[in-house]
């Protein structure tokens, strides 16, 4: 994603070069004094035998500290040890990680009893307090970092509500400074990602977010944050439309109210003149009347509607309601 972030969160396309969204964001943010949130060297490192008293059981004093036995040659180690890195990182120095060759440590291997790879062992003041072994889900990996950490809140998830928070109160620019800081810390972060390109469409700065989406690998806009962000995006883009058009289709509707497609325009149109519960309740109701009209066409927009402002608005939680009653009634 070729972006720079601007001092008040802002984004601009970064002119030239092929960087990355952490080469073009970390820069950025130092230059304006934002902290990163945790440095990999500090949270992940290599260790062995000679090092083991000193990288986990002294270390585990202070935090907890999960210690990965795996090898090159263990295709299981390739998927979990990544994900835990990633995991570990988020976690912004609640929990440390130490990496074990079992090749070249086996005399330790065979002191913890590592049976299989990859073998995962917590510690906490100097004790093995939890483990497990083999490949396992990520949601099953953030339980295990949750149990270590007693449940607190890692500082970028902490940072992030703070974000959303902001964007919910309609402080444009506070969020999108917030997200920045995010995305400096951690740069492939979904939601932080997510965070930003809304920050962007409620300041009005559309070309800005579609600049971002452009600059994106497309493995990214089929993440599901990130991915209802763009549908924010095309609809923020909808043009405005002033009331003698929602007045003009609603005349229309009246006199033909079992014209679906009239409905669906005067929903649109209501969504560009801003009457989003209006526009929400225009396409219930052609779900509620024929739900395949138009190869789902109305539902399918109102999921675009509920992206584009938010799924804890109010408006959101109330017409997700609605077409759950129309859709299983």
């Amino acid at each position: 994603m070729e972006f720079v972030i601007n001092p008040d969160g802002t984004m601009n396309p970064k002119a030239g070069g092929n960087n990355t969204a952490a080469q073009a964001a970390k820069p950025a943010a130092s230059a304006v004094g934002v902290p990163v949130l945790g440095s990999s060297a500090d949270l992940i490192k290599e260790s062995n035998t000679q090092n083991f008293l000193v990288d986990v059981i002294e270390a585990s004093q202070r935090q907890p500290v999960i210690v990965d036995f795996w090898a090159p040659w263990c295709g299981p180690c390739k998927q979990l040890g990544p994900m835990l890195e990633k995991l570990v990182k988020e976690a912004g120095g609640l929990v440390k990680m130490v990496k074990i060759n079992v090749d070249e440590n086996q005399d330790l291997a065979q002191q913890m009893r590592v049976q299989s790879i990859p073998a995962v062992y917590a510690f906490k003041n100097g004790q093995p307090v939890d483990g497990f072994m083999g490949a396992v889900p990520e949601s099953q990996l953030k339980t295990f970092i949750g149990r270590l950490t007693g449940g607190a809140k890692p500082p970028l998830e902490a940072l992030l509500d703070e974000a959303d928070g902001l964007l919910a109160a309609v402080d444009a620019a506070g969020a999108g400074a917030l997200y920045a800081e995010a995305l400096a810390g951690a740069p492939d972060s979904e939601r932080a990602i997510a965070g930003m390109i809304r920050a962007a469409v409620a300041a009005g700065q559309i070309d800005q977010a579609k600049a971002m989406i452009d600059g994106m690998p497309d493995a990214w806009k089929q993440k599901s944050q990130i991915a209802s962000a763009i549908s924010a995006v095309e609809l923020a883009s909808t043009p405005s439309v002033d009331l003698t058009a929602v007045n003009d289709l609603s005349a229309l509707l009246e006199n033909d109210p079992a014209n679906h497609q009239i409905r669906f325009d005067l929903a649109m149109a209501c969504f560009g003149a801003k009457q989003n519960e209006a526009a929400i309740d225009h396409l219930i109701e052609i779900v509620r009347r024929n739900r395949a009209w138009n190869e789902d066409a109305a539902r399918q927009q109102l999921l675009k509607i509920f992206d584009a402002i938010g799924p804890t608005h109010e408006l959101t939680v109330a017409g997700r309601r609605k077409l759950s009653a129309v859709l299983f009634s």
